[in-house]
């Protein structure tokens, strides 16, 4: 008996390492939900939402660094992968998405749920083909794995739903794709170039990303012998962040003075693995040296004097031979000392506060980071969780911090809870929800139980759209359309099979996040936090300045003035002000 196209394709998921496929059946996919239906080899995770699936598999790829899969029938069902699959995409994750299109011979005729997968999808993939025929199966689906896994990348097929069960021509079969080790760094005149530039540094700062992964003793070593204090990136948090005596916290819309301070006074920028976004946190006036595995992201978003294409690890243990010492420390010490300054403000609004409510959600973050494993899985939802999670949370070099970091989409947490649970079924996986977010996608609580998954769900419930708030008195807005009005999320979590409680005072709180913690199964632990509390960057502009004096205006005259006198409450507001 011949193979079919979907046997095929379980076939080289099943060589590539693939364990499970997320999605949704549909008619058009029938063919190849079957063909997972008789293999052992591959699990299916059926999701409530396409979009979920696409975000699972951006999560399970981000864990595990191997290739994992999601797929969507013909139309409204693919097209649902877009929004998932543009985070994986842009966090660089080897995702391969499936996504069946109406019968070949209706393309073109307007037939019911059609669209052109082939070029909707092409901005969210580095590699997005339409298999027409059988024969290009086996050979496009081995270019699509491979784009996948090298370029760290989401590649699409996009194929017709009978071609499913047509028989598919046999291929002599390579080695299993897997991603090829490798050793990158920068030829040695241009490692010399760049050691010349710092060693004639005296203030060097080095700005840390996610390229750093892997390569944390090697930073942390090049740090000692230039005596720079390192600046991390959101993405790169979880990486550099830890056993660091050279730490000075994070910069940008989520960071903290003395990360911004550090970059600020250098006279040479080290940019170690970043594509961090923000130009106005960057340096007014310093040489810029800049490592990156991909050539075309150097320069992209400040000037660049020495670009080094290269490996952060391969590049930075070229680099250090070359390193000489003797540089004085000043720079360094002022920047650790600010930082102990900056952090020590910070630690201070994570307190109890004396039992008041509604709680901090400093707080309610630095228990979580307290109380969690030593290996847990932190996925904050885009918005202010993101915020105290990059401030609040402690790393070890064996916690994960993961999210919709660069694509910045709602709704991210439970989702990508659901692929990192899946992957690692034994790990503490925590998703930090903001009210808004899981509403969006409240379907998936659904996923968790009917798969089984012990994900911890904890809910920061200040009803409404919190970030966006902060964004509209930033630039003088009154608060318009933000408004939630919430459940009690855990009688409604209670309703579908989920453990779950509320808290609405601080002396409650860390009993019950021992409570959710220890559950043998799926909980959701919702507490209610603060609305007013601001995320104040760590610089404040003019412009800035200038939206809050306006928001504060115009929201009095519009006769919402007891907000106001809720916002001066807050130790943030008044730092703002100071």
């Amino acid at each position: 008996m011949s193979t079919t196209v979907a046997e095929r394709i379980v076939e080289e998921l099943e060589r590539a390492g693939v364990r499970r496929a997320y999605g949704i059946p549909g008619d058009s996919l029938n063919g190849l939900t079957d063909a997972l239906r008789t293999t052992e080899a591959i699990a299916w995770q059926h999701v409530r939402h396409e979009e979920a699936a696409a975000f699972a598999a951006s999560a399970e790829a981000a864990l595990t660094g191997e290739l994992a899969v999601c797929v969507g029938s013909c139309g409204p069902g693919n097209l649902h992968l877009v929004n998932g699959l543009f985070d994986a995409h842009r966090s660089r994750v080897p995702v391969l998405a499936i996504a069946a299109h109406i019968p070949g011979a209706e393309i073109g005729s307007g037939y019911f749920q059609e669209t052109h997968p082939e070029q909707l999808f092409r901005e969210c993939s580095s590699f997005c083909e339409m298999v027409n025929t059988p024969d290009q199966l086996p050979r496009l689906l081995d270019v699509a794995l491979r784009t996948a896994v090298e370029q760290r990348a989401v590649a699409v097929l996009v194929i017709p739903g009978e071609l499913f069960l047509q028989a598919c021509p046999k291929r002599r079969a390579g080695t299993p794709i897997r991603r090829v080790p490798r050793v990158v760094r920068p030829a040695d005149d241009e490692l010399a170039r760049a050691a010349d530039t710092l060693n004639g540094s005296e203030r060097v700062t080095i700005l840390a990303g996610a390229g750093v992964q892997g390569a944390h003793d090697e930073v942390v070593e090049l740090a000692r012998a230039l005596r720079a204090p390192i600046v991390h990136a959101l993405r790169g948090k979880e990486f550099i962040e830890y056993d660091n005596p050279y730490d000075v916290g994070m910069t940008g819309l989520l960071g903290f003075s003395s990360g911004y301070r550090a970059i600020e006074k250098c006279d040479t920028l080290l940019m170690l693995g970043t594509d961090f976004p923000y130009q106005q946190f960057y340096p007014s006036k310093a040489t810029i040296v800049q490592v990156d595995i991909r050539g075309e992201q150097i320069g992209r978003r400040c000037p660049v004097d020495v670009p080094l294409v290269g490996d952060v690890g391969d590049t930075v243990r070229a680099l250090l031979p070359l390193i000489t010492g003797g540089r004085d420390p000043e720079h360094l010490e002022a920047s650790l000392a600010h930082y102990r300054k900056a952090r020590r403000r910070l630690d201070e609004l994570a307190d109890n506060d004396r039992n008041r409510t509604p709680i901090h959600p400093q707080y309610l973050t630095r228990l979580i980071s307290e109380k969690a494993s030593d290996d847990a899985v932190f996925i904050p939802d885009v918005g202010s969780p993101v915020v105290w999670a990059a401030r609040y949370l402690t790393m070890n070099g064996r916690r994960r911090l993961i999210g919709s970091f660069t694509h910045g989409s709602m709704a991210n947490a439970v989702s990508q809870a659901i692929g990192a649970q899946s992957a690692f079924p034994g790990r503490q996986v925590i998703a930090l929800a903001g009210d808004g977010g899981l509403a969006m996608l409240l379907g998936e609580l659904l996923t968790i139980t009917q798969n089984r998954l012990p994900v911890k769900i904890v809910v920061f419930d200040n009803s409404s759209l919190n970030f966006v708030e902060v964004e509209m008195k930033a630039a003088g807005f009154v608060n318009y359309g933000t408004d939630l009005e919430n459940p009690d999320f855990a009688r409604l979590a209670e309703a579908v099979g989920i453990h779950g409680r509320r808290v609405e005072r601080p002396d409650d709180l860390p009993s019950a996040i021992d409570d959710l913690l220890a559950h043998d199964g799926p909980a959701l632990l919702d507490v209610t936090t603060a609305r007013q509390e601001l995320s104040i960057p760590p610089t404040v502009t003019a412009a800035q300045a200038k939206g809050f004096t306006l928001y504060t205006l115009r929201t009095v005259l519009s006769g919402r003035g007891d907000e106001i006198i809720d916002l001066a409450e807050t130790n943030v507001f008044r730092r703002l002000f100071d």
